[in-house]
Order: structure tokens, then sequence, then C-alpha cells
């Protein structure tokens, strides 16, 4: 087990329904790593931000950070935005889950920094697969790097 299987997963996302269904997805993957969520942009950077700070909140920072464009109040371009901006958070990855599948949604992520953008499928058994593909490459496969 490498140290980022130990990390949260945080996903931001403001669909009850699809955080459940990516939870059951990930379980299925057997996912080692807790699967946090944050509500909303706002809940997501007061988390990253102040990380181990708040009681209730992990003392780590995620492995990476699954981020939906579209939510009520901060939306997740702002949010990927100030990540990518902060110098104690600028290196964790984000991944872009949206039901958005326009260009301009995806050169806009690319350019504020996102490390992949995935479109939401409708199908249960797509969002699997996607899980097993995140599980994979970002926990198993790729480099990541230590934060505190």
């Amino acid at each position: 087990m490498t140290i980022s299987s130990l990390k949260p997963i945080l996903v931001v996302e403001d669909s009850a329904e699809d955080f459940t269904a990516l939870g059951r997805a990930f379980r299925k993957q057997a996912l080692p790593n807790p699967v946090l969520r944050c509500e909303d942009g706002d809940q997501a950077l007061d988390y990253l931000q102040g990380y181990g700070q708040r009681p209730g909140w992990p003392a780590l920072l995620p492995a990476f950070v699954l981020l939906d464009l579209n939510m009520p109040g901060t939306d997740g371009r702002t949010v990927l935005s100030v990540l990518k901006q902060d110098p104690r958070l600028r290196s964790i990855p984000v991944i872009i889950l949206s039901t958005s599948s326009s260009s301009q949604d995806i050169e806009d992520c690319y350019r504020l920094g996102a490390n992949s953008y995935l479109t939401k499928p409708i199908e249960y058994a797509s969002l699997e697969e996607k899980a097993r593909l995140l599980v994979h490459y970002w926990l198993g496969a790729a480099e990541l790097p230590r934060l505190s």
C-alpha cells in the first residue's frame, strides 16, 4: 500500500445522488482510502485551506480531488483556480468530473490547471469503469507528491 492510498479522496459534489453512486463505484473497487464529500466550493476551500485546523476534518490533504464544475455558490472553476494558485495546494491532482462536455469548459479547466477532465456518465456501469480507472491510475500507477 502506497502513502497515497492512505490519504482521503475529496469529492466536491452538490448532488447527493451522484456522490452516492460514485461512493458505490469506489467500494466495488475496494478503495482503501476514505472518501470525503464537500457539498459546495466554499466547503471544499474551507477544508483544503484550513486542513488539520478544524475538528472533524482530516489532518491530511487528499490524494486527489474530484471536482464538479456546476455547483451553487462558489463553482468548480473558482475552486480549481484558487487551488492551483495556492503554493501549498497546487500539487494536489484535481480531476474535473462534470456533466458538461462543452469544449469551452474542458479548455478552461485545463488552462486553470486541471490534471484531468472526465464527463459524468449517465449509465452506472460506465461510472464504475471510470472509478476503476481513477483508482488504478491515480492511486496505483501515478507517482503523487508527498504533501503534509
